[in-house]
């Protein structure tokens, strides 16, 4: 398979973390084309691409460079192209879809939980209204999903493992947690508000989408397509090869012990992460239709879906 030479040069420099395992070309062989995928540097994800970045996977013409990066940069990062595989919030798709297509593999669903709003005080979900609430990023799934339960409240943006110590030190009123802070808000004193997860399948029946694997159109869909294999592989070895790919993900699961990370990979990657299924899909679209609908999102109210077919 081709791609075009400048593929590789027309990525601008980031600030970005290089994750360990990166793969070198042969002396004998052609220079591999480089492949930029830029995901979290957290555990969930560190799971997920442990079997790419320990060169567990044969990528034969292909150099997968690891990008490790917060969630609302990539969003932002997206906008401009700048990695030809990316993680992206659901909520920040339809800006970028006339650029990138959704992977049908490597996803994250709430099924029965999601993100977390908590307090200092015990506060009803409904009392939300006119508070400033910290947010990990406007262009996330999570704030798009706060503003579909209560679209009145002043967010304040600060990263995501800032917030918890903001609503502690009463710089704002509530926060809006992601990643690894839904598990443990209650022994740092804080109060559960709402489970948005909880609240979008009593309102949907469905999973709540939270963030997919996006490959750049400009690639076309045959590269795309070996893409979402070795991506939907990579999430494969590692639910088979559990213990070893947990020990790798430690390295970024920040306060979580071993115990705590395994309870938190095990909520966002799952069945849910090798592949949509009709129901996943549905519940992406059915995100994107509401929110579009609330005005929070561009229209068209329109998901496209690259599948390995």
């Amino acid at each position: 398979m081709e791609m075009a030479p400048s593929i590789r040069d027309r990525h601008q420099k980031r600030n970005h973390q290089p994750m360990p395992g990166q793969q070198g070309a042969s002396k004998t062989e052609p220079a591999p084309i480089e492949i930029k995928l830029a995901h979290s540097p957290d555990s969930d994800d560190a799971f997920m691409f442990y079997a790419l970045a320990t060169h567990k996977l044969s990528t034969p013409g292909y150099k997968y460079t690891h990008i490790l990066s917060d969630i609302q940069s990539l969003n932002e990062a997206a906008l401009e192209e700048t990695y030809d595989v990316t993680a992206i919030s659901f909520a920040a798709y339809p800006e970028l879809r006339d650029k990138y297509v959704l992977l049908d593999c490597g996803a994250s669903f709430g099924e029965g939980y999601g993100p977390i709003v908590v307090s200092t005080k015990a506060v009803k979900g409904q009392e939300l209204a006119g508070r400033r609430i910290a947010v990990p990023g406007t262009k996330t799934s999570a704030y798009l999903t706060l503003r579909l339960f209560e679209a009145n409240f002043e967010p304040v943006v600060m990263p995501f493992d800032k917030i918890i110590d903001a609503v502690q030190n009463n710089l704002v009123e509530a926060g809006l947690l992601i990643h690894e802070g839904q598990l443990f808000f209650q022994e740092k004193g804080l109060h559960k508000v709402i489970d948005l997860g909880i609240w979008w399948q009593e309102q949907t029946g469905l999973p709540l989408p939270l963030g997919g694997n996006a490959v750049r159109k400009a690639l076309g869909p045959r590269l795309g397509r070996q893409i979402a294999k070795t991506i939907r592989n990579s999430v494969a070895y590692g639910l088979e090869h559990r213990e070893e790919a947990l020990n790798y993900a430690m390295q970024f699961a920040r306060e979580m012990n071993l115990e705590l990370a395994d309870t938190f990979i095990g909520m966002y990657v799952n069945k849910w992460t090798l592949g949509y299924g009709e129901k996943g899909r549905q519940a992406v679209k059915e995100l994107i239709v509401r929110g579009t609908r609330a005005g929070f999102l561009p229209e068209p109210p329109v998901v496209e879906f690259l599948s390995e077919e």
